[in-house]
């Protein structure tokens, strides 16, 4: 198992199997498409190869638009590598690459980088500037040289599974929905900030968080049942995300976390979060 930063620095792949997409939170309906690039790749006696791209496409396409990834690179290449992929690709997505015609993508990138033995698509996979490259494409200037597969679209909808389902779900704060659709709890990591020290002086001291990672989504205000990852060692806790209506009236969303249990000084490290189950929504309390 090998991850692969530069598309110009490559080893020669043994019958190459190859799968292309974002593979954002690497869910359900990802782990189905995994299964059967890995799988081909064993019939052709090869490697499977996953491409996929940094950062993603929408932030160079559309970067006025929040992206709200389920996933950090880090943690979906941990993801993939699990799933038995034994070569993961990241592409560097620039404007450039973005304006390659669809026959340049095909010429200039799949067949001169990777020299597929197998492609694996999903069924409405498109590429190249505008996507105006598609599986019709595809076979027309690689077969019979390339065996083509397109995941249909039957598969796709049996896992009932999308990013933009798992994404929904988070936002409303249905995490143990989520939970279910990526097959582990929905988890971000944050870097412990000074705040105004509040809980510590009533008896609960809290850990303010601010994310690592600026893409990642973060599940819609309230309070939450989580486990915090600190060193190897897992914590169960509360998160609050919200705009704390009982001690300030400034608008600035915050995330905080009870750690129960420890004790210690934690600044300027990081945490991961994990979230298990949302309690209820923030309230404002007299005192």
């Amino acid at each position: 198992m090998a991850v692969y930063y530069d598309v110009n620095n490559l080893p020669a792949f043994t019958n190459p199997v190859l799968t292309i997409g974002s593979f954002d939170g690497v869910h359900f309906g990802h782990k189905a498409i995994l299964s059967k690039v890995v799988a081909r790749a064993r019939e052709a006696k090869g490697e499977s190869v996953l491409i996929t791209f940094e950062p993603h496409p929408r932030k160079i396409i559309h970067p006025d638009q929040p992206l709200g990834l389920l996933s950090s690179l880090d943690q979906k290449i941990e993801w993939l590598l699990a799933e038995g992929i034994d070569h993961i690709v990241v592409v560097p997505f620039t404007r450039d690459f973005s304006m390659l015609s669809a026959l340049q993508y095909i010429r200039d990138f799949l067949q001169a980088k990777f020299h597929p033995h197998t492609l694996v698509i999903g069924y409405d996979h498109h590429f190249g500037h505008s996507r105006e490259g598609n599986i019709d494409l595809l076979r027309a200037e690689l077969e019979p040289e390339v065996n083509i597969y397109e995941i249909p679209a039957q598969l796709i909808e049996d896992a009932a599974v999308s990013s933009t389902k798992v994404r929904k779900a988070i936002v409303q704060g249905k995490v143990a929905v989520a939970t279910e659709m990526l097959s582990r709890p929905f988890s971000f990591s944050g870097l412990v900030v000074h705040g105004n020290k509040l809980g510590r002086t009533l008896g609960f001291p809290t850990a303010n968080l601010q994310v690592v990672d600026q893409d990642v989504l973060m599940p819609g205000k309230g309070i939450y049942a989580v486990e915090v990852a600190h060193k190897g060692t897992m914590f169960k806790g509360m998160m609050s995300i919200g705009y704390r209506p009982t001690v300030t009236s400034e608008q600035t969303l915050t995330c905080e976390v009870n750690i129960l249990d420890f004790s210690g000084d934690i600044y300027g490290q990081i945490l991961t979060v994990y979230c298990h189950k949302y309690l209820r929504d923030e309230l404002k309390f007299d005192t």
